[in-house]
């Protein structure tokens, strides 16, 4: 993290903990019940009424859920559906209470007593009374006045009652039945409030980019005899601007300045100043004091035009967020949100949406800091609450969270859960009036100028910006369930967005699986099967495939370049793709690499030099080009890197390009400096046995393929069974063997798509293989040829080429380097979440080595456009996972296919719907290309090693 971004944390933190803790003064005290997140937690009395650990009285930590802590049982929302018979939900009761004893300088003081956050019905006492009615919504702050109720000289007594399921229908069905993890129990921080009596009871400020000023204050026991103090500062306590305004005794109060020369708040220059109120009374008597964070923006939306931001037009690349831990569920610590604010800007995205409920604060503070636009939406995931219900909600939540610049949305609601008869509720409770949307799914849901219809394809998405006068941001869009959707599509899917007038962005999902520890299975993580693993990362953030990508094609500073030219001068074109920023503010950096052999023992490049590279002035929307302006290592490299740093320090991306990584290895393959120099080849009926550089192919005549690899001094390697070319059948109409200048080589011809394969054996011992197969004009997702070997020897894999990812063909970002990675048997999205993943499509390989337990073999390919395809795994599961995968274990392939998501026409995944990028490889005619091999068997460790230089430059 860059020191600018280090200093911003570390002035959020100490302004969220300013509000939680105990001060002394004027300001707010606060004295704490629970915990203040999930890692701080206070140990209460409890009291189960059913499930796990019920019917008697232990202790539990606050904030918490019960379920983590041992208590009753578990329930995904929507169970009912997912099992697909009724289903009885968990409904426990829990019952908490401690003592505490107030402090001494709170007398006289007016007290509040606040719940950040509690699941579901929450009923208080003190002291054996009733201090209010049952609050109903789980992810809400609410409060009591407790001035009367509390004994101010001895210990006193909290008993909470808390109903996992609300006795309000619209509030189980809005936040209940639903397609998460639901939970029960106190899961956010309780505490009280202590203010002097006359007090500012609340504030609500509007901060425009143009310096303008409001606050809207609440006040209590103010007269006009009182006057407001209003100062703004820079964060580092330079004052700006302070004015005063007389109180008046109606309880409200509205304050207005200008303050000039500010610089604006956006997402990528997130600027903030800190706004002090000081209650005066006579003799200029500090009564009370309130300090806020604030940020001066404007939001417009012009209809039919797009979303505007202190009068820019942006567009949100935006990602949905669960609030969730995989050992705490909902209750969470700042450093949780701190962690994935980070990864969201590390993803170059610029916005998220908090689904399907209100964060906790600490989360809007770290995106006020660092940058993030924020949808904020009020529960109901496919169904709304109550009008009635859904007034106290729509406050709490607006009130809460209205003085924090990084919300640019309201959201009433997903999916049907909207309630209409709120949406004019939320200008009630923000004097700037922030747009509300409808996140939904359905026809004639568009508000405010904007649809947010869900899940469309890329069809459908090019008639909305043809035909449609409304903005169109999806709220939900390219659903990742397993490895499909994310970033698999997103490429075609967010250059239409870009380039679209009337498009606003929008939001993938979801930000991580939301894997829950059971504690009633032995703390194995859940994923409720198909309905949890949406993430473009696993539950403790590992990071997957769609991460990486996303990264890449979200990326501001747009590279058009995929292949270096032959003829390359340095120029390289870019789109500043920054609403805000000119890429003269964009530090750039070129690295001339060398990359790691086979054999070499660690992965990687080695820098042969590097310097700064001159950032254009290219203004946010326009093009211009990055000129390298020393090329003399460019014929000495073997690759080039491209890296791009934004003003505060931290990395854009970095592009990466082969210049000509194989020059040195067909000098050592063709070497005849071997002992092992002999060629011999003999056919007989069944058999066809070529022997040179210390091995022996044996070949099956009947099917043409490869059937053993020997060694003398070593055993056999299972690599054969090919070549079996991936489309039809194949047989052997010939078979010729030929001479050339004492070498001999194999030349067997098939009737079908693979025409003819030759087989030659060159005195260094490397086996070159040419093939070439015909294919009529169609559409095909993988052509090429295949092997087969047992995936119980492998190791490891390393490799120069794309990764270390595995790529689709919708999903084909990767850097290129040379990249290893352990055997490991993960499929995306369930346990372990061992990433990247062993098994699948690797790209642009220029050469290949494979570890087993038998012994080392390598590939090679001259020609470019080379794809591995490593044993079976899938995309997305379902009654059978997708893709289908090409015969073998081993595949090369000129072709992969691309990867569609589980709401791609239903469980055919059919990635095509998601754009050009999705469509099957168009094939027409005769290809061919050379794979050259190397078998490094396990030899007899009483024999003589064979010392020949199998690779150029190996250590």
């Amino acid at each position: 993290m860059s020191y600018r971004n280090t200093l911003k944390l570390l002035i959020a933190s100490f302004l969220f903990l300013s509000t939680i803790t105990t001060s002394q003064g004027q300001h707010t005290e606060q004295f704490f019940l629970s915990g203040t997140d999930n890692e701080n937690t206070e140990t209460w009395e409890f009291f189960c009424s059913s499930g796990r650990n019920s019917g008697f009285w232990s202790t539990i930590e606050v904030p918490s859920h019960w379920e983590q802590q041992g208590f009753g049982a578990y329930n995904y929302g929507r169970d009912y559906v997912t099992y697909g018979r009724s289903h009885e939900f968990a409904d426990e009761t829990g019952f908490y209470k401690r003592t505490f004893t107030i402090p001494q300088n709170f007398k006289g003081k007016s007290l509040e007593l606040v719940f950040e956050g509690s699941m579901t019905d929450t009923e208080v006492k003190i002291n054996g009374q009733s201090i209010g009615p049952a609050h109903q919504g789980s992810f809400y702050r609410f409060t009591y006045d407790i001035t009367d109720f509390i004994n101010l000289e001895k210990e006193n007594l909290i008993e909470v009652k808390v109903s996992k399921m609300s006795s309000n229908n619209s509030v189980n069905r809005a936040e209940r039945y639903a397609d998460y993890w639901i939970f029960g129990g106190i899961f956010r921080p309780v505490y009280i409030n202590a203010k002097p009596q006359q007090h500012i009871a609340h504030h609500a400020v509007v901060a425009e980019a143009d310096g303008n000023l409001e606050v809207h204050l609440e006040l209590e026991n103010v007269t006009e005899n009182h006057e407001i103090i209003a100062t703004v500062s820079e964060l580092n306590g330079k004052t700006i601007k302070e004015w005063k305004t007389k109180a008046n005794s109606s309880g409200e109060l509205v304050i207005k300045n200008k303050v000039e020369n500010i610089k604006a708040w956006n997402s990528e220059f997130p600027n903030l100043y800190q706004l002090k109120l000081s209650l005066k009374g006579k003799g200029n008597k500090t009564l009370h004091e309130v300090e806020e964070r604030i940020g001066f923006r404007t939001i417009k939306i012009i209809e039919g035009d797009g979303i505007y931001v202190n009068g820019v037009k942006v567009k949100m690349k935006g990602i949905n967020r669960h609030a969730f831990w995989p050992e705490t569920g909902r209750s969470l610590n700042a450093s949780l949100d701190l962690m994935d604010i980070l990864l969201m800007k590390e993803m170059n995205m610029n916005s998220v949406r908090t689904a399907h409920y209100p964060p906790d604060k600490s989360f809007l503070h770290l995106c006020d800091s660092l940058g993030l636009y924020v949808m904020d939406e009020l529960g109901g995931w496919q169904n709304a609450y109550d009008t009635e219900s859904g007034k106290i909600l729509v406050r709490e939540m607006v009130r809460r969270d209205v003085n924090h610049p990084s919300i640019i949305f309201w959201s009433n609601g997903n999916e049907g859960g909207t309630n209409k008869a709120l949406d004019g509720d939320f200008d009630l409770y923000d004097p700037s009036k922030r747009p509300v949307v409808h996140a939904h799914h359905r026809p004639g849901n568009d508000f405010n100028g904007i649809d947010t219809d869900h899940y469309e394809n890329y069809a459908s998405l090019l008639k909305k910006f043809a035909d449609s006068t409304l903005i169109y941001m999806p709220t939900e869009f390219l659903h990742a369930q397993d490895d499909g959707g994310g970033a698999a599509g997103l490429h075609d899917f967010w250059e239409l967005m870009w380039a679209s007038k009337m498009s606003g962005g929008g939001y993938l999902w979801v930000f991580a699986d939301e894997g829950l520890v059971r504690t009633d299975i032995g703390n194995k993580i859940d994923v409720n099967r198909v309905n949890a693993p949406d993430g473009l990362l696993g539950p403790h953030r590992q990071k997957e495939g769609s991460f990486y990508a996303a990264r890449e094609i979200f990326s501001p500073v747009k590279i058009f370049l995929d292949k270096l030219p032959e003829d390359f001068n340095g120029e390289i074109e870019v789109e500043n793709r920054f609403h805000f920023t000119n890429l003269s503010e964009v530090n750039f950096e070129i690295a001339w690499v060398k990359y790691r052999k086979p054999g070499d023992p660690i992965s990687g490049h080695v820098v042969i030099g590097q310097s700064e590279v001159e950032s254009p002035n290219v203004k946010p929307g326009e093009k211009g080009k990055i000129k390298i302006p020393d090329l003399k290592l460019h014929s000495e490299a073997e690759g080039i890197y491209l890296k791009a740093i934004d003003p505060h320090g931290n990395e854009i991306y970095t592009w990466s390009w082969k210049i000509n990584a194989l020059k040195d290895f067909f000098e050592v393959i063709n070497s005849s400096k071997n002992e092992n120099n002999a060629s011999d080849l003999t056919v007989s009926d069944s058999l066809s046995v070529l022997s040179a550089g210390g091995f022996t192919l044996t070949f099956d005549n009947a099917n043409g393929t490869l059937s053993r690899i020997q060694k003398p001094s070593g055993m056999d390697l299972s690599f054969g069974n090919g070549p079996i070319f991936t489309y039809g059948a194949q047989r052997v109409s010939n078979i010729e063997k030929i001479e050339d200048g004492g070498s001999r080589s194999l030349i067997i011809k098939y009737d079908g798509h693979l025409k003819e394969a030759k087989w030659t054996i060159h005195p260094s011992g490397w086996v070159e293989l040419n093939y070439t197969y015909n294919l009529p004009e169609g559409e095909y997702a993988y052509p090429g040829i295949s092997f087969d070997y047992p995936e119980s020897n492998v190791i490891s894999a390393k490799w120069l080429g794309k990764g270390p990812y595995r790529i689709w063909k919708n999903r084909n970002q990767g850097t290129i380097d040379v990249h290893q990675n352990l055997y490991n048997d993960t499929h995306t999205g369930s346990t372990p979440w061992d990433y990247p993943e062993f098994k699948g499509y690797f790209g642009d390989i220029s050469w290949m080595e494979i570890n087993t337990a038998q012994g080392k073999f390598y590939v090679v390919s001259e020609k470019e456009g080379l794809n591995v395809r490593l044993f079976d795994f899938y995309g997305v599961s379902g009654p059978s996972s997708h893709p289908e995968l090409p015969k073998g274990d081993i595949s090369f392939l000129d072709g992969i296919p691309a990867l569609g998501s589980k709401l791609a026409l239903g469980i055919t995944s059919n990635a095509a719907v998601y754009g050009p990028q999705g469509e099957m490889n168009t094939m027409d005619g005769t290809y061919t290309r050379t794979l050259y091999f190397y078998f490094d068997i396990i030899q007899d460790p009483t024999l003589s090693h064979d010392k020949t230089n199998r690779f150029p430059n190996e250590n």
